[in-house]
């Protein structure tokens, strides 16, 4: 089948700036796609001609409603509950398989809000009091709405220990492997001490609507530990709620 060269770059270039946490650069475009700046230009202001992209006071590209899915998926407090519901058996079989605490949060605003957790029973155990209100860009729940749901983040990138990724592009770094590996990972980021994986939950249109995690004291969870809690979280079975039938 013959492809369309242009279309195809153009498609690239959309693909490209859906990925990223921010606006991005024409030079960053052009070197995503191998192209000079001439030909990136071109294409960008086609896509933005057709009301694909749109360009900001910085010159900077991000796509528009027709390709950039929502961060906030305006999900009702049924939908929500009912998800908590079904997933809850979740968090207790983590809790079983890990030893560890297993949370559930939702998107709020540019925040992730704890709705739901399973306590580990051991004495040294993390927790994450429902209610509490934590940042997308340093916790593992947050960057699991930042990769798979959608969500963005304006303004600066607040620090909260040493490890946390202040910079946009260490960040645009840190979500494109999260989407890779399909889990994300708060490596004392947040918090001194506590090292944490999450996964995004589905609705049954595929839309994230909340995300699930384990966390776990440092002392306990090295490089070893992180990497199979993220397996197991990856793996556990959840049974997800059904729509409810059309009369």
């Amino acid at each position: 089948m013959r492809l369309l060269q242009s279309l195809s770059r153009g498609l690239e270039a959309l693909d490209y700036i859906a990925s990223r946490s921010e606006p991005a650069r024409l030079t960053d475009i052009a070197e995503a796609l191998g192209v000079d700046k001439s030909n990136a230009s071109h294409l960008m202001k086609t896509l933005v001609a057709c009301g694909y992209a749109l360009q900001d006071a910085g010159r900077r590209y991000q796509p528009t409603d027709k390709v950039a899915r929502p961060a906030r998926s305006e999900h009702s407090l049924a939908d929500i509950i009912a998800v908590k519901e079904a997933w809850r058996p979740a968090l207790e079989t983590l809790v079983a398989r890990t030893g560890e605490c297993a949370h559930m949060a939702v998107l709020v605003r540019d925040r992730v809000w704890y709705i739901d957790k399973v306590d580990s029973p051991l004495p040294l155990k993390v927790d994450h009091p429902i209610g509490a209100l934590s940042p997308l860009h340093c916790t593992a729940l947050g960057k699991a709405f930042l990769a798979f749901g959608g969500a963005a983040l304006e303004g600066p990138l607040t620090s909260y220990t040493l490890k946390t990724l202040t910079t946009r592009p260490s960040l645009d770094d840190e979500i494109t492997l999260t989407r890779a590996r399909g889990y994300a990972v708060d490596d004392e980021e947040f918090a001194q001490g506590i090292r944490c994986v999450a996964r995004p939950i589905y609705d049954a249109d595929g839309r994230m609507i909340a995300a699930i995690g384990v966390s776990g004291p440092s002392v306990r969870v090295d490089d070893a530990r992180l990497a199979e809690l993220g397996r197991i979280i990856t793996s556990v079975s959840i049974v997800q709620p059904e729509k409810d039938p059309i009369e």
